[in-house]
Parts: structure tokens; sequence; C-alpha cells
């Protein structure tokens, strides 16, 4: 019986063309330095397809793992070791703003927030949820608006506003989609708390 044998010469032309493509963690562009967390946050187009918070190449919350709500997602990470602490939705139409109030108030320092709106952010959000926020680093919670995107990064017990933090005005002229703006897609490198 003969064995069949692989042909080379004839793939052999063809693979030295060929670029290997390198996966980072979370799909982002680049591998982050030593002692970083890889991270990607994707707010939601519209009210069709939901947020994705990814970290240290874990996807902590999506549609896919069924863990997402309208309003804001909101993921905690140790932000030491990277471990997942919790996760959890805050309708802001018609949920209950004190039960944010509460889970941002009990949010323990060093500890890393990662957040993505999903149709409407804001439409409940008052001066103590905006001033948590704000305590994590936020500069642009305060401009929140009906069907706004917004994803932020931050952390409690940061000294000084957040670097990971994008914003788009919902807009009737400049939506993508009607009624809403453009999905943000927010991707970098955390530094772990190391103090």
């Amino acid at each position: 019986m003969r064995t069949a044998e692989p042909i080379q010469w004839l793939a052999a032309p063809l693979l030295p063309h060929r670029k290997q493509l390198l996966w980072h963690k979370c799909g982002n562009h680049k591998s982050c330095p030593q002692n970083h967390f890889a991270f990607k946050i994707i707010s939601s187009p519209a009210n069709v397809v939901g947020p994705s918070i990814c970290f240290d190449d874990m996807v902590l919350m999506s549609s896919v793992k069924n863990n997402i709500g309208r309003g804001l997602n909101i993921a905690l990470v140790n932000g030491a070791n990277g471990q997942l602490l919790k996760v959890d939705t805050f309708d802001m139409c018609s949920g209950d703003i004190n039960k944010l109030d509460t889970f941002l108030q009990e949010i323990k320092h060093g500890t890393i927030v990662l957040t993505a709106s999903y149709d409407d952010p804001a439409a409940k959000m008052n001066d103590k949820v905006w001033a948590h926020f704000i305590e994590l680093g936020s500069s642009h919670v305060s401009r929140l608006g009906f069907r706004d995107s917004w994803v932020l990064l931050g952390a409690k017990g940061l000294k000084n506003k957040s670097p990971f933090e994008e914003y788009i005005k919902n807009n009737k002229t400049t939506n993508k989609y009607d009624g809403w703006p453009e999905l943000l897609e927010m991707e970098g490198c955390a530094p772990r708390k190391t103090d």
C-alpha cells in the first residue's frame, strides 16, 4: 500500500510570501509591555448588537456570554493580578439608579473599572453617580446625554484623569445609525497596580 506524501514542491513558491499573523491579547493591534494588561472595550452600535469587554485576553462581558444589558455594562477587575471581581449591568432608562450608586460606592481601592454603553447611558444619571465616575478618572461622564456612545477604563484611587476614555455625542446630523452614533472601540494596555 502506498502512503500519500505531502506535495511540498507545489506549495513551496507560495509559502515564502505569506506573512504569519500575530495574535495579541484581546485581538489588539499590538502587544502590551510587561506589567500591563491588554484590554478592548466596544460600546454598542444602536440597540441591536451589544457591547463587549475583554481584559487580559478574557472576554468578560458580551452578547455571546449573555451578560450584557441596555444602559451601562461594567466589569470590575483586580488591578494587581487581573482577576475578574464582578460584572453587572445598569438599565439607565427604567432601572434603579440607587443600584448603580451602591455598586460604584463599594468599589475598593486599586480596582480597575471597565465600562461600555449600550443604547442609553445617561437618562437616570445624577450628581452622585457622576461624582463616582469622575473619581474613577472620567472626563466625559457629566456630558453624557440620551443615546451617547461611551467607553471608559478607570480605576478606584486614580490620581489623574484616565487616558482610556472615548465618547461620541448623539447627533442627528452625524449619527451613523438612525438615532444612534457609531460604536466606539478602544483598546490599549492598562498598567498593573504595583503599590
